[in-house]
């Protein structure tokens, strides 16, 4: 008998006839024996349309306000989800984020939890209730609702089993697990057995919207053990294990080529050479809560430089003009440029560690297709390089080719 804490999407609960199915996935685990506690995401569209409601009274909601009314999409989730098991002939019984309590910071709209008071669990499991939890939602410490920012779900089902020292965590989703890159976009891709966390981390940072990021930063926190699984199909089959094991026999040197459409990129031209530049150029974006992600610094012979760096595009526009209007005439430098057409594709793999030429390997198949690379990140196990978008997908089909990801053994 084990403890599993599985936690379903708002796709796996999008209509009362998938809540049904969800019962029954629940109902054969309940038969083999298993002590089962689930997390759910509101039905699929609830919190946008919630959102759309908030914003049609307020232009931009009051956050505590706001928390209060997306919460309740979870809510209606966990009653129904309890009365469908019900009628499987289960015990089971929900409970909203305040009432088990996962207590959060207070820092509405994107909370983090603090810890969860796990003692009504216990005793529901113990009189063999299956338990049925909300995800995304808390509590602060006086007693407001908090929710958890997007994805937020998958970070209640996480903590739960870590609080619950759960022996797996499920997370079902409409994919049956985590590929080597998008299917879409090469449909040779394939679904791998397992992965650790740290490529996990980084396929997640890097573009693999599979799961959200805090909650694999979450689980390789507290070592929880998670499994990705599709709730459309009848038998999931194992899904896709993260997990801290690097089985080194088995270990390809590359698990996964993930990419990223979003991207834009910035170039400071002809930039004084002198020591706090990069933090009065950056400094300024950063207080407008802009991300930076990849940077480069080129120094030139004349005591000037060029400082490159990229943010999502979403936020170019935003960047682009702190740049040419606050930072421009603050620093002295000669022009400011942007590209919001590039894109960045990434090779990840622990297997780097005891491999050498990834590098080399990836430029030259990029190279070999006439792709330019105009700006390159490394670190332990990825590769990052940033393109032209136009070349993305063929970028991505030759270097999953390339690091043998199509065989089947890979």
């Amino acid at each position: 008998m084990a403890l599993i804490v599985q936690k379903y999407g708002g796709t796996s609960v999008g209509s009362p006839e998938r809540i049904k199915n969800v019962a029954r996935r629940v109902a054969k685990f309940k038969a083999q024996g298993h002590q089962v506690v689930v997390a759910v995401s509101a039905m699929s569209g609830e919190t946008n349309r919630l959102i759309a409601l908030a914003k049609e009274i307020q232009t931009t909601p009051d956050p505590r306000e706001l928390d209060v009314i997306v919460s309740t999409g979870e809510q209606v989730t966990i009653g129904l989800l309890a009365m469908a098991l019900q009628a499987e002939g289960l015990q089971a019984r929900s409970y909203t984020g305040s009432q088990v309590k996962i207590l959060t910071d207070s820092a509405h709209t994107k909370a983090r939890i603090l810890s969860i008071d796990e003692q009504n669990i216990r005793a529901d499991l113990a009189n063999d209730y299956v338990v049925v939890v909300a995800g995304f939602q808390g509590v602060d410490e006086h007693g407001n609702i908090t929710t958890l920012g997007r994805g937020g779900s998958d970070t209640t089902g996480v903590a739960l089993a870590a609080a619950l020292r759960a022996d797996e965590c499920q997370i079902y989703t409409d994919v049956d697990g985590v590929y080597t890159t998008d299917p879409r976009v090469v449909p040779e891709a394939r679904r791998l057995k397992s992965i650790t966390f740290e490529e996990m981390l980084e396929m997640a940072s890097l573009g693999s919207k599979v799961l959200q990021i805090r909650s694999v930063e979450f689980a390789g926190k507290y070592k929880v053990k998670l499994r990705v699984l599709s709730s459309f199909l009848d038998e999931p089959g194992e899904g896709t294990l993260i997990t801290f094991e690097e089985n080194t026999m088995e270990q390809a040197i590359i698990s996964g080529i993930a990419f990223n459409r979003d991207e834009a990129k910035i170039t400071v031209i002809g930039v004084p050479d002198k020591p706090g530049i990069a933090y009065q150029i950056l400094g300024p974006v950063s207080d407008a809560n802009i991300d930076v992600d990849m940077i480069i610094q080129n120094v030139g012979t004349d005591g000037t430089t060029d400082f490159s760096f990229t943010v999502n595009r979403s936020e170019f526009a935003k960047a682009m003009d702190i740049l040419k209007n606050q930072v421009q005439p603050h620093i002295g430098a000669r022009d400011v440029v942007g590209d919001n057409k590039t894109a960045k594709v990434s090779v990840v793999g622990v297997g780097m560690r005891s491999h050498v030429g990834i590098a080399s390997k990836m430029f030259r198949t990029l190279a070999e297709e006439g792709i330019n690379i105009q700006m390159i990140s490394t670190s332990e196990i990825k590769i990052s390089v940033v393109i032209d978008e136009k070349y993305l997908e063929l970028a991505v089909r030759v270097l999953h080719k390339a690091f043998d990801l199509d065989q089947e053994d890979a």
